[in-house]
């Protein structure tokens, strides 16, 4: 298992592609199960269960046979409803829609959620145009509301939108706001570890998917995958550099998304067989 692969990163993406829509608790020793096909062993996965249920994000519970389990709290939940609209929305960025400003002022007093600012701003994607002076591309401003009021931080932010007017292009402006060769470089290790997995399974010309092989796969492009659209708030093609790897990462994933998904859902649902394969 790669280094980026943590086994409590991988539970919160397994519980996002399919322990949400089991009908109760996912017991421990299903967990168990469903991380070996990722590498991930017994005691790795019952560690980091205690550490998710700490944050609060995974509430302990009995299924109906009295085993114990875990149920995604209310607030992971909201969270994970939050991601879809990113990890599984659409790809293609948003030309001539304005940015959304985000200007901040946190009292002496309370200088430690400045850090939490920061980083929840940088966690939606927002790039930094000056000291306390965030910016998105406008079509995040719904998800920057709700965020920030979820956290209780929005009295400390005010929020604006409008065209860039300044006297450098918008192009150039854009590498001063965001560092865009890292975020190149995340879609190529992306691409590089995922896009000859797509491929291989595409040469297979099988006409049925294995379950199990496709929920590992599935599963580790996910967890890889879903990072990207909070780094990458899809800038304009417009403004980026030529041969901006994004988009093809983007058919990757989806590609994957649209091969592997369901058959992955049936080694989790523990039926045998495989399922008929989905058009890449």
């Amino acid at each position: 298992m790669s280094e980026q692969h943590t086994p409590r990163s991988l539970i919160v993406t397994f519980y996002g592609a399919y322990g949400r829509a089991a009908p109760g608790p996912v017991p421990v020793a299903e967990l168990v199960r469903l991380l070996a096909p990722v590498g991930v062993d017994a005691p790795s996965v019952r560690s980091s269960v205690s550490r998710l249920k700490r944050r609060g994000l995974l509430v302990p519970a009995r299924t109906e046979s009295g085993a114990a389990g875990y149920a995604l709290s209310p607030e992971a939940r909201q969270l994970l409803e939050d991601g879809d609209r990113r990890i599984y929305g659409p790809v293609t960025p948003r030309e001539g829609a304005g940015w959304v400003l985000a200007v901040f002022s946190v009292p002496e007093a309370e200088r430690h959620k400045r850090h939490v600012l920061r980083s929840r701003l940088a966690g939606l994607g927002f790039g930094t145009a000056a000291p306390g002076v965030w910016i998105a591309p406008a079509h995040l401003y719904e998800e920057t509301r709700h965020t920030l009021e979820r956290l209780q931080l929005a009295p400390y932010v005010d929020l604006f939108t409008g065209e860039h007017l300044g006297f450098a292009a918008t192009a150039e402006a854009v590498g001063r706001w965001w560092d865009l060769t890292s975020l190149a470089k995340q879609h190529e290790a992306f691409l590089d570890r995922h896009e000859p997995v797509l491929r291989a399974w595409e040469a297979r010309g099988e006409t049925v998917v294995p379950p199990e092989e496709a929920y590992r796969d599935y599963l580790l492009a996910l967890d890889s995958w879903r990072r990207l659209p909070y780094a990458d708030p899809g800038l304009p093609a417009g403004l980026l550099p030529a041969g901006w790897p994004g988009a093809r990462s983007a058919e990757v994933f989806a590609g994957l998304d649209g091969l592997l998904r369901a058959a992955g859902a049936r080694f989790v649902s523990g039926r045998a067989g495989s399922e008929p394969a989905s058009t890449p």
